[in-house]
């Protein structure tokens, strides 16, 4: 009689399927240290490109600031306690969007700063 004739006979670990043996094999790599075999070295130039894609530069981002502005140090509290941003910080995104507090509230989620 072969093993193939009765399931119950067959090990446990050949009836899993494959999914459940690779979520195992990642589970158990979770917590292993990392392998030496990476020589650690970074193509500069593909990452250049890939951070000058997303916006990363060096440069950072610069708001287009308008002259004078006028702020109200409402709208300036306002963005510090919403949006956790430093005092200068929230004035120079409420010069950006010339004052209105809700432009600048907009343009922070939509992430345009």
């Amino acid at each position: 009689m072969a093993a193939s004739d009765h399931p119950e006979e067959i090990p446990e670990d050949t009836r899993k399927s494959a999914e459940d043996r690779k979520a195992a094999s990642a589970l158990a790599n979770l917590n292993a240290e990392p392998s030496p075999q990476g020589n650690g070295n970074v193509d500069q130039a593909a990452v250049s490109a890939a951070m000058k894609k997303l916006g990363g530069g060096k440069g950072g981002v610069s708001l287009p600031i308008r002259g004078n502005v006028k702020i109200e140090q409402a709208d300036v509290a306002l963005l510090v306690e919403q949006l956790d941003l430093a005092k200068g910080k929230a004035t120079e995104l409420l010069k950006s969007n010339d004052g209105n507090a809700v432009k600048a509230l907009r343009a922070f989620v939509q992430g345009n700063v």
